[in-house]
């Protein structure tokens, strides 16, 4: 997340025009406009450009680990269901009944008794492939064919144990989107990872911020000291050159002499994960897939975080902690030193988060700037304006 992971960088990015411009950071380059962070009509075509076509990381596979298991996640103002099928599936449908359009699921998570999902109003019931099996109470007409009312689809990929969703029919699969994240880090073997740990947190926020934030580490210093000692913000090594994907990454910070792993005392109390080069047991890497997802690969645990907004002001970001299974399963596993560590640096950014969102409200305020050293927060600001069709009239 620093200077030299994150704006060492000439990745093209394309104008609405179809003109391509060379990724370079200036000195000095302006931000967002303000209102960018704050406009209810700027989020409602956020939702239509970026969190209704793009692929988001809705969560792990291990926690839809039987038939019938499900998951319920808030896309902006849509609710996706995700269950596991009897022949073992993974599949994703609109959260809403083909009937009178009653929620199927209210709970977060859970698993559907038997081998249907039943609708709480009128009880149809639906296969954990999303035909309609059965309308109890009612006759079906003879010219009606059921065929017909199953559950609107959600397209759903799994990938190192995550699983992805996108409610875009016309997006291109998961891993044009991932570019070299989809295979650059095979080696951590993040799809045997188990959770150890989960925190949500709440963040007074727009998400943006929050993109920005995990997209330089310039504020290391003054906000992070327990990280920056761990890892120095001017650490690292630069990300190759990628196109205009979703994926941001693959660049790297060093630990500091004296640290095996990112904690607040830097004893590493687990062995490095299995198959890691030489290089990968002093180092982390920092990737972000717009709009949702970071990943944070460390020698011996593999950090990440969701981020799902709710409002222009306001986003949830659920973070996970995975580990080896083969470490959880010995005598005294404790996954503390990782999520105290990672607890306080989450909480330091939200607060500065927020402190931002606020001061973004101001009408003194119209736009702030990016230094050189802030590449990963201004790549993101073209990215975006060029999903949007903005790019154009940005002087950035």
């Amino acid at each position: 997340m620093s200077d030299d992971v994150l704006s060492r960088s000439d990745e093209p990015l394309t104008s609405s025009s179809g003109a391509t411009r060379p990724h370079r950071v200036p000195s000095v380059a302006p931000g967002l406009p303000s209102h960018y962070y704050a406009d209810p009509a700027i989020y409602e075509r956020e939702k239509q450009a970026l969190f209704y076509v793009k692929w988001l990381c809705a969560g792990r596979e291990e926690e839809l680990s039987e038939p019938g298991a499900y998951l319920v996640r808030h896309v902006a103002d849509e609710q996706v269901l995700l269950v596991r099928g009897a022949d073992g599936a993974v599949r994703a449908f609109y959260n809403v009944c083909r009937h009178r359009g009653s929620l199927l699921c209210e709970s977060a998570e859970g698993r559907f008794p038997g081998r249907g999902i039943a609708c709480p109003y009128h009880a149809w019931t639906y296969g954990f492939d999303g035909r309609l099996h059965s309308t109890p109470n009612m006759t079906w007409p003879p010219d009606a064919d059921r065929g017909d009312y199953a559950l609107h689809p959600v397209r759903a990929e799994c990938w190192e144990g995550f699983v992805w969703i996108t409610l875009g029919a016309a997006t291109p699969p998961l891993a044009e989107e991932l570019g070299g994240l989809a295979t650059g880090f095979a080696r951590h073997g993040v799809a045997r990872l188990r959770r150890g740990h989960r925190i949500a947190y709440d963040v007074a926020a727009n998400w943006k911020l929050l993109v920005e934030n995990f997209s330089e580490c310039y504020h290391c210093p003054t906000v992070h000291p327990e990280l920056n000692r761990a890892s120095h913000y001017l650490g690292g090594g630069a990300p190759p050159k990628e196109g205009e994907r979703a994926w941001r990454g693959g660049g790297w910070m060093d630990l500091s002499a004296g640290w095996a792993t990112l904690s607040i005392r830097g004893v590493r109390r687990r062995p490095t994960l299995p198959g890691l080069a030489a290089e990968d047991t002093g180092r982390i890497y920092y990737n972000t897939v717009y709009p949702n997802f970071f990943l944070s690969l460390h020698p011996d645990y593999v950090l990440t975080h969701t981020l799902w907004p709710v409002d222009p002001g306001r986003t949830r970001i659920v973070c996970e902690w995975l580990f080896a299974p083969e470490a959880m399963a010995e005598s005294g596993f404790d996954a503390g030193d990782a999520v105290e560590f990672w607890d306080l640096v989450n909480r330091q950014d939200w607060h500065m988060c927020e402190l931002t969102q606020i001061g973004n409200r101001s009408r003194a305020h119209r736009a702030g700037v990016h230094i050189h050293q802030e590449g990963g927060a201004h790549y993101f600001a073209r990215y975006l304006l060029a999903q949007l069709g903005d790019g154009d009239s940005w002087a950035g």
